[in-house]
């Protein structure tokens, strides 16, 4: 499948803000890639670039590919609620975010990766599908056989995950419980949902 797997600093300063996480490379050189990234005479960018590069914000930050994300936004079309933030929503709910959320991997991608290897449990069932949705009431875990895996460890030693109102973590069993589908209020992603909608509805 593909997925990008270049320089994350060179991703993050497309879009200005560090999307991946705490970035050296970003903080040092906060401003576009390329040879004329640095210069202040670079042209407005049109109503549909902003638009688009917004849409590529959030395909990079959850990891989504472009036919996945056209698919999410028309359920999050035909769906009760605000279309941009349902979108969000769904986007939060996919087991590689949730396993990154509960700090049992230290990115998406990794998360995505444990995932795949049936590291991952819910319900007690492996699951290797890194878009499943999670619900409210699941409970995640590591399985039995990988909590001794040293990746898995490793992040939950250095875990950046703190407590929030939809998921609740159990260190001494390893396993975290979904509560309910965030708020968009409660999401921590600076994405502008809005303008996506806009894009898709042109």
């Amino acid at each position: 499948m593909a997925r990008y797997i270049g320089p994350k600093s060179k991703i993050a300063r497309k879009f200005g803000d560090p999307i991946y996480g705490s970035d050296k490379a970003f903080e040092k050189k906060n401003y576009p890639p390329g040879q004329h990234g640095a210069s202040k005479k670079r042209r407005k960018v049109s109503e549909y670039g902003v638009q688009l590069l917004e849409k590529q914000k959030a395909k990079y930050t959850y990891g989504v590919l472009e036919k996945q994300f056209r698919t999410m936004f028309k359920k999050a079309s035909s769906s009760k609620g605000i279309t941009g933030e349902v979108l969000i929503q769904m986007l939060e709910c996919r087991l590689d975010n949730v396993v990154y959320r509960l700090g049992i991997a230290p990115t998406r991608a990794a998360a995505r990766q444990f995932v795949t290897h049936k590291h991952i449990t819910v319900n007690g069932n492996v699951v290797n599908v890194p878009s499943y949705t999670v619900k409210a009431g699941d409970i995640i875990g590591v399985r039995e056989k990988s909590k001794s895996l040293e990746a898995i460890t490793d992040s939950l030693s250095t875990s950046r995950y703190t407590s929030s109102s939809w998921l609740e973590w159990d260190k001494d069993t390893m396993t975290g419980k979904f509560l309910n589908v965030p708020e968009r209020s409660e999401i921590p992603e600076n994405i502008k949902e809005q303008l996506i909608v806009e894009l898709y509805s042109k």
